[in-house]
């Protein structure tokens, strides 16, 4: 079984996949009020690392990871952008960096910074 990790976009972000292949998976959430990008994770052994590494973790009534650390999906999204895919080799990607990732999601328990805003 696999599960669904949106990644939301602000209008930075979707600039920065602005002319690629990726600007038409963008897709409209809770009735256009966000948008965002929805990566499927499969299972195994994607979907049980990611909730082993990350305790809060959850899979919602969706099937979505969700509670998972902004870190994590700042760099699910620098990612995809930096692939221009989201296939399974962006979260491979990813966990090259989980390392670095775990230090930042610490660092949001201590004090999560507010989002830029232009």
């Amino acid at each position: 079984m696999g599960y669904s990790l949106a990644v939301i976009l602000d209008k930075k972000r979707l600039e920065g996949i602005k002319g690629t292949g990726l600007e038409s998976k963008v897709t409209d959430m809770f009735g256009g009020a966000i948008q965002a990008l929805i990566m499927d994770v499969p299972e195994e052994p994607y979907a049980k690392r990611i909730l082993a590494e990350f305790p809060g973790a959850r899979i919602d009534a969706r099937n979505f990871l969700e509670e998972v650390p902004v870190a994590f999906k700042k760099a699910v999204y620098e990612e995809i952008r930096r692939l221009k895919s989201m296939g399974p080799e962006v979260l491979d990607a990813v966990f090259e960096k989980m390392a670095e990732i775990k230090e930042l999601a610490a660092q949001e328990q201590e004090y999560l910074p507010p989002p830029e805003v232009d």
